[in-house]
């Protein structure tokens, strides 16, 4: 496979199919300490990873356990326990504290006509000791098994289950809705016996409650004519069958499913953990006035950390109420909890910081600032979607998280008491890692490079002062895909290009090449800037460039200005000058890489999804010269006509530069001020042949963006091409869509780079 020669479709696909079929690892969770005959300590280590399979056009979950011997200062022996096995329609678990029980929430699919169900199991070690029909119940809608709202936490004294799921909606008549005749007499007047209750009772008070804070919601509550098709806002993106949350309880001792009241209407609330001594629920709260906004992604929302009381229902607020706070944690000791706090609106995603809630004070404090520049041998901010679900130490002082830091990812360990940090990747081997879990000072990580697929890592985390000595042992291994080379470059803009405000900030790019092909040919270059804008490009394993690598082609991966692992100040550099700080930056890496490696100048291509489809259409019109080829994934195209379509409104005027009032209307000003900074406005200039492949339930980037483009390309007689993936969303992340995808992209790039 080299860049000269034009792979077949055959054989394409059977490099895909190989490459699809590296597992990546998701979970873990550390079993309790059992001890040996001999005194020795170890326990068992579950994990679960995903795979796509093309046969099925679906992902499957498998779990794998091992066994780690230790003598609580180090690793003695690890190693796998049996084989894999599928896990079978699971959507959330979670071992109770003690180890010895699991919580399963699964979907059961329905027969013949009917709807599928959600079941709520218990385990112990050796049997189901509890199967419940959520569905049948029918007191509450869907359980939520996302990771912005769900959960599945136990009690401390594992007796009772706290879940979130949608508030039941009551039934809407129609104006013209039948009325069945009353025919018949009551139970009690032909004297047969009432009809049993479900099994599982609803609404009886927590244990030592004063039995007003849960509520049964039971009976089928029956609304006014004419609210049938009202419509119900949701969350966004992914989220959509998201509207109102309601935190609820399984009273596995009593046999009794309630849902807590007493959480104020305009909350949406998630995150939840029960709080020491099981007296009440911590929770994350969005506020949903005056209307929702998309929530995936977008860590900048208005929420807070609040407390309800069970004894007497009342809800206290525990962080600010003017920032956005997400990802709580508390520490094994019942006395602290961590979580992480943003600014409201602006960009998305920002350096963080870490505050920390003191349950017994009642004083928060500030562990970590958000860092404005990042340096070398300094810890570069937090900048990550989450804290890992077990992050604490077994000290309760320090926690462990992982983040960005520039163009890789980095394991830290920060004391809350001094707010120092360390890292525990420092002398390990470049690329991205993350942290899995941590339990009883036993830490497990994953870590992938871009010619690596992903393996399972495992340590004792040592004293504090001692952090540093870590030595990560490596449980799974992944061998690395042949015929990939890698490496990281940075790059410092030309002074007339340098921010006025935030001068100095430089960026980075990851260049992969293929490492095999004829002596004195070179190859052609794909270019592929993020999205976001404000993420980033780690080097860890990513399936399309290491295939497009594969295929022969050197694959260039921008982190512009306004990435995130660069500090603030790089992140606070885009927002105005979206379309020319960030397009210049790639093609400044572009020319860069063209000049100082062996690659065909002739053929450079550009792919991109989302911003990076901004990105991507900005740069073969402003340089249509420089690209022969385009493919872009859900595309930006047209900020003044997408604002009023997404389900985030705000990031069109913020990214323009311009202030997001949900009250207030663009004015003309803003209006072309947001068509000026769109790719759409160098259409006329485009030349290179465009494939764009667009989601139909796409709710960030609607399709209609790629439409737009798409008409305007034919109108001018570019070469263009699209395709149309229902059921997808933003992502377009399907398996059967992201294979497609990846055949036509490749084959799009072979024919018209004449490869």
């Amino acid at each position: 496979r080299v860049a000269q020669v034009q792979p077949r479709a055959e054989e394409l696909s059977e490099l895909y199919r190989e490459l699809s079929q590296h597992p990546g690892l998701s979970t873990a969770c550390l079993g309790p300490d059992l001890t040996t005959q001999y005194g020795g300590k170890y326990c068992s280590l579950y994990t679960e990873w995903s795979q796509r399979d093309l046969a099925r056009a679906e992902n499957i979950k498998f779990c794998r356990q091992y066994l780690i011997f230790h003598d609580e200062a180090s690793i003695v022996y690890s190693g796998p326990a049996g084989t894999c096995s599928e896990m079978k329609d699971e959507l959330l678990s979670r071992e109770s504290p003690s180890g010895m029980l699991k919580a399963v929430l699964r979907k059961v699919p329905g027969k013949e006509k009917e709807k599928e169900k959600q079941f709520l199991e218990v385990w112990d070690q050796n049997r189901k000791v509890k199967s419940i029909d959520l569905t049948a119940l029918d007191k509450h809608g869907s359980v939520y098994d996302d990771d912005q709202f769900g959960c599945l936490a136990w009690s401390h004294s594992e007796t009772h289950l706290l879940y979130v799921a949608e508030k039941k909606r009551p039934k809407a008549e129609s104006f013209f809705q039948s009325k069945a005749p009353e025919l018949g007499t009551s139970d009690e007047d032909t004297g047969h016996p009432k009809k049993e209750d479900a099994p599982v009772k609803v609404g009886s008070p927590y244990p030592g409650s004063a039995g007003g804070w849960l509520c049964g919601c039971g009976a089928d509550q029956i609304v006014p004519q004419g609210e049938q098709f009202v419509y119900h806002e949701d969350w966004g993106e992914t989220l959509s069958t998201r509207s109102v949350p309601v935190l609820c309880v399984l009273d596995i001792e009593g046999n009794s499913i309630s849902v807590l009241e007493g959480i104020p209407e305009h909350l949406s609330p998630g995150q939840a953990f029960w709080s020491p001594e099981d007296t009440g629920v911590v929770f994350v709260g969005w506020w949903h006035d005056p209307f929702r906004l998309g929530l995936r992604h977008c860590t900048n929302r208005r929420s807070a950390l609040f407390y309800v009381d069970l004894t007497g229902g009342r809800c206290e607020l525990l962080s600010e109420d003017t920032r956005a706070v997400w990802s709580p944690r508390l520490s094994p000791d019942g006395c602290r909890i961590v979580y992480l706090e943003n600014n409201v609106l602006g960009p998305h995603q920002q350096c963080s910081q870490l505050r920390m809630y003191d349950w017994y004070t009642k004083h928060t404090s500030t562990v970590l600032e958000a860092v404005p520049r990042q340096a070398w041998g300094a810890f570069p901010g937090i900048y990550c979607g989450a804290l890992p679900g077990m992050c604490w130490a077994a000290d309760s002082r320090r926690i462990l998280l992982d983040t960005a830091q520039r163009s890789q990812q980095d394991v830290f360990v920060v004391d809350t008491a001094t707010g120092t940090t360390t890292s525990l990747t420092a002398d390990s081997p470049q690329g991205s890692w993350s942290v899995l879990t941590i339990d009883r000072d036993l830490l497990v990580a994953r870590f992938s490079t871009p010619s690596c697929p992903p393996m399972l890592k495992v340590a004792v985390l040592p004293a504090a002062g001692h952090e540093a000595q870590t030595q990560w042992i490596c449980l799974q291994d992944a061998p690395p895909v042949p015929g990939i080379s890698w490496g990281i470059r940075t790059l410092q803009p030309p002074p007339e290009q340098e921010h006025p405000q935030y001068g100095g900030l430089d960026f980075d790019a990851i260049l992969m090449r293929p490492s095999e092909g004829p002596t004195g040919q070179k190859p052609p270059l794909v270019v592929m800037p993020h999205g976001g804008p404000h993420s980033v490009f780690t080097a860890g394993w990513m399936l399309y460039p290491a295939a497009l690598c594969r295929v022969g082609f050197a694959v260039l991966l921008v982190n512009y200005r306004g990435s995130l692992g660069f500090g603030q100040d790089s992140v606070a550099s885009l927002p105005g000058n979206v379309g020319t700080q960030d397009v210049h930056d790639v093609q400044l890496c572009v020319e860069r890489v063209l000049q100082e490696e062996m690659l065909d100048a002739s053929r450079v291509a550009l792919v991109g999804g989302s911003h990076g489809g901004f990105l991507a259409c900005h740069l073969i019109g402003q340089f249509p010269d420089t690209y022969h080829a385009c493919v872009v994934r859900n595309p930006v195209v047209n900020i003044a006509s997408m604002v009023a379509t997404t389900d985030i409104p705000d990031w069109c005027l913020t990214e323009t530069g311009l202030p997001y009032k949900p009250d207030a209307l663009p004015d003309p000003a803003q209006w072309t001020e947001m068509l000026h900074k769109s790719p759409i406005r160098y259409v006329d200039r485009v030349r290179a042949p465009v494939l764009l492949m667009l989601g139909e339930d796409d709710r960030r980037v609607p399709p209609k963006q790629g439409l737009e483009y798409y008409r305007a390309l034919k109108a001018r007689g570019v070469p263009t091409r699209l395709l149309w993936y229902p059921g997808n969303n933003h992502a377009l992340a399907g398996v059967e869509a992201e294979a497609d995808g990846f055949m036509n992209m490749a084959l799009w790039l072979l024919k018209h780079l004449q490869c």
